[in-house]
């Protein structure tokens, strides 16, 4: 890859720099079914699917908060 290609999985340290989030909230996340991954042998991936989901989530839900 020449570097400008995007990812399709990102791992965890990767996926909180791309969040601005801790490693803790990140897990949270994934425990509350708001952020979804994958597994790799024993690897814990984050598809960038799943990361722009939960983007459209935060908008979802911040319109919500606006219009309410």
């Amino acid at each position: 890859m020449d570097g400008t290609t995007p990812k399709a999985l990102y791992r965890i340290p990767e996926a909180m720099r791309l969040l601005s989030l801790s490693r803790s909230v990140i897990y949270e996340l994934i425990r509350s079914g708001r952020l979804r991954t994958v597994k790799e042998g024993r690897t814990r991936l984050v598809p960038a699917k799943a990361i722009n989901a939960y983007l459209e989530l935060l908008e979802q839900e911040s319109e919500k908060g606006v219009a309410a």
